[in-house]
């Protein structure tokens, strides 16, 4: 299991006192504001401290303590900001970190291996699993109870139930 979970994505400065415009990779955006620290993803990682929070249509903007100036921080695009599971949001039941479900196999209700999670499409009513075929195809699994039959992320399986025709598609 990744132990650093993505929270955004810095795409731009704003202003010249050293904000910057972020990309919230996480479902809830706000929040940013109960968040202390954020590492800023790179060859060094560094540990930042959140001043101030603002939203801006999509976007997040953050000033962080100690870089005041635009030239602190223009180098800062296209990093990822990164929290530590400790900080990360408590998951309800059968709820999971996207990055904890690429990787699985995928077994159907016999235990025959279907295949990889492979990618998760985030979809206005569910979730739905891509999985990488063992024959190279895919498969789109939706998130739903009657599909997913069981998730074991210390196994490294999840168990899946494929409803009628879709491994036609």
């Amino acid at each position: 299991m990744e132990q650093m979970l993505r929270v955004g994505v810095i795409t731009s400065t704003h202003g010249v006192r050293g904000e910057v415009k972020v990309f919230p990779t996480t479902d809830d955006a706000k929040r940013f504001k109960t968040l202390k620290k954020v590492i800023l993803d790179g060859r060094e990682p560094l540990e930042l401290s959140i001043e101030q929070v603002k939203f801006f249509k999509n976007m997040v903007i953050l000033k962080f303590k100690g870089y005041d100036n635009i030239n602190d921080v223009e180098t800062w695009r296209q990093r990822d900001l990164l929290i530590t599971r400790d900080q990360a949001v408590e998951l309800k039941e059968d709820e999971y970190f996207i990055t904890d479900l690429i990787g699985l196999t995928v077994v159907n209700e016999e235990e025959v291996v279907l295949g990889r999670v492979k990618d998760v499409l985030e979809t206005g009513a569910n979730d739905v699993y891509v999985v990488e075929l063992t024959g190279g195809k895919e498969l789109l699994l939706p998130a739903i109870k009657d599909c997913i039959l069981n998730v074991d992320l210390e196994g490294g399986r999840m168990k899946v139930h494929v409803l009628d025709g879709l491994m036609d598609l």
